[in-house]
């Protein structure tokens, strides 16, 4: 193939030794035991401290996906003021605080208030430094189940599917285009029908004086 306008010369490299050069992943099953051994020394080093965050439960984006719960970075301004905890002892006590989340339904909202109240109920605050606690042993009964917050405050399910049943007579009368387009054209002529009603009341209220 001829060579066209001012291009760079072909120099291919065929004899590169690509053996020396190539990645393998020989060590994975002995770095997985190293996280592992990581993990474990890891939550002994923090006591009673939790291994995990509680995290909020968020909806996924998209049409698609909104059906189902994940968690979330942090709870809301709002959740934490319906759970009646501030930001500052909320970040202390291992719950994060995502300042930039909005709550757009009452159900999330509730949903991750309940789930802080149900942590701060089991939830047991060691103090670092306290003349009470000095030379004493805290109770910490019931603190292995608190530590993994996952398990203990599990997400739950977005959407519980409704069981097959048969459609009965009334759905089958239903027009759902018909009731969309009757629906669709109401609200776009909404402000028109109230300007029209209220010039009209205007009209009325003239003509009597």
């Amino acid at each position: 193939m001829a060579i066209h306008h001012n291009n760079i010369l072909a120099n291919p490299h065929f004899r590169k030794d690509w053996q020396r050069r190539v990645k393998v992943w020989f060590d994975q099953p002995g770095a997985k035991k190293r996280r592992r051994n990581a993990r474990t020394a890891k939550a002994a080093a923090l006591g009673a401290r939790p291994v995990k965050s509680l995290r909020p439960a968020v909806r996924c984006p998209t049409l698609k996906y909104n059906t189902k719960l994940r968690e979330g970075k942090g709870f809301s301004l709002d959740e934490l003021k319906a759970a009646g905890i501030g930001r500052k002892e909320a970040r202390s006590v291992g719950i994060p605080v995502d300042h930039r989340r909005k709550n757009r339904s009452e159900e999330g909202l509730k949903l991750n208030a309940e789930r802080v109240k149900a942590y701060r109920e089991r939830l047991i605050v060691v103090p670092r430094h306290s003349k009470k606690n000095k030379g004493k042993k805290p109770d910490l009964k019931n603190v292995s189940t608190v530590r993994d917050t996952a398990a203990a405050f599990p997400i739950p399910a977005g959407v519980v599917a409704e069981a097959p049943r048969a459609i009965t007579a009334e759905e089958k009368d239903v027009e759902a285009f018909r009731t969309l387009r009757d629906s669709r054209a109401q609200h776009r002529q909404a402000g028109a029908v109230a300007a029209r009603l209220k010039k009209k009341e205007e009209a009325e209220a003239a003509a009597k004086k």
